[in-house]
């Protein structure tokens, strides 16, 4: 516990919520004779889970359960081999978000092009890739589009916005992701005892709260929508044990003033103008059938899978387990790699990698909690 009020701005609040959560689950225990099982559905969830101790701290009493909420984790190994290929074509300037440089790819990673001498360029704001496709008219400007509903609106305003410039050199290499289809093949697949998730407070501002409706409709479990503060996650595990406990399904909003019933409708009408559903193949799980995002037919020249052709090979096999972590199979200290081979100077697997990663999660902050 004094991990975690060390790293809270308001120990006052979080030495109770501490104190609440322990209690209820272990009158949990004492009714069901085993911990409640949370899955965190967003990366960005469990780095704060782990950074704020939460997770060490409530180790014996609740399993929190890392999801697929990672994107560049949950892409599959032959996309990543294919945007590193997309990038050794010539006269190409590759613009990405920075966790994807160091993915490994079957025989190497983005950033060894880019050592090698390849124009590929990380962006904070990936609006500047309109910008740069303007002042290089020459060359053809890629963005590779990882993400989930957070990050695909901006790409909408990207096609947009190159639209109404008339830029023919700009292009996105879609591989977006869905929530609602992955937790749906979770459930249906049944590999993982769950008594309901936490929800990530800013895909649920995109997506609404009654976006979750089929959780209680069709497969009776609870979800818990919340931020990333530490009360507010004790707060969010407080209300998953309650709901567990007496059996009752429900979607609770715990971020009622950012997070709507029925979402953000102007991003929804960008959605609906410039994309349609697709398949995607998901890493350690395959293609689950409209999961992800795909620009519509109209919007072709903007799709780079349209416009360059990438042929990749077999995709190399290792002993990362990176696919079993995010369907919550295993922890990431399950893995034989993990922390050995496989380390943040060594990545095996993108779970290594990325900010929003599990094994870089449980590696910086809680390999002495094992």
């Amino acid at each position: 516990m004094l991990e975690i009020l060390k790293q809270s701005s308001n120990p006052e609040i979080c030495k109770p919520l501490v104190e609440a959560v322990i209690e209820k689950a272990k009158e949990f225990q004492q009714k069901f004779g085993r911990r409640p099982a949370f899955m965190e559905v967003c990366g960005s969830h469990t780095m704060s889970l782990a950074r704020t101790g939460v997770k060490q701290c409530l180790k014996d009493e609740v399993n929190l359960i890392s999801g697929p909420g990672c994107p560049v984790c949950v892409t599959d190994q032959r996309s990543i081999d294919a945007m590193i290929a997309l990038a050794e074509g010539e006269n190409r300037i590759i613009c990405t978000f920075g966790d994807m440089m160091r993915v490994p790819g079957s025989n190497k990673t983005l950033l060894d092009s880019k050592i090698a001498g390849k124009d590929i360029r990380v962006l904070y704001s990936p609006v500047e890739a309109i910008k740069i496709a303007e002042e290089n008219p020459d060359k053809e400007v890629i963005f590779l589009g990882v993400g989930f509903e957070t990050t695909i609106p901006i790409l909408t305003l990207m096609v947009g916005e190159a639209e109404k410039r008339s830029i023919g050199n700009f292009s996105i290499w879609m591989t977006t992701k869905l929530v609602e289809p992955v937790l749906r093949y979770l459930l249906d697949a049944g590999e993982v005892n769950l008594d309901g998730f936490l929800l990530p407070g800013h895909v649920s501002i995109v997506l609404g709260e009654n976006s979750y409706k089929y959780l209680v409709d069709e497969y009776h479990i609870s979800g818990v929508i919340t931020g990333f503060e530490t009360a507010e996650l004790l707060f969010g595990i407080y209300k998953s044990i309650e709901l567990a406990l007496t059996g009752q399904a429900a979607i609770i909003n715990n971020h009622p003033s950012i997070v709507t019933k029925t979402g953000n409708q102007v991003i929804h009408q960008w959605m609906d103008k410039y994309l349609t559903e697709c398949d995607e193949a998901w890493r350690g799980i395959g293609v689950i059938p409209n999961s992800g995002l795909d620009l519509k037919p109209e919007y072709s020249q903007f799709n780079a899978k349209k416009r360059f052709t990438v042929e990749v090979g077999e995709p190399r096999k290792t002993k990362c387990r990176c696919g079993e972590v995010i369907r919550g199979l295993i922890s990431p200290n399950e893995c034989s790699l993990f922390g050995k081979a496989c380390h943040p100077m060594n990545p095996v697997g993108p779970c290594m990698v990325s900010a929003e990663g599990s094994c870089a999660a449980y590696y910086q902050y809680m390999r002495e909690s094992f």
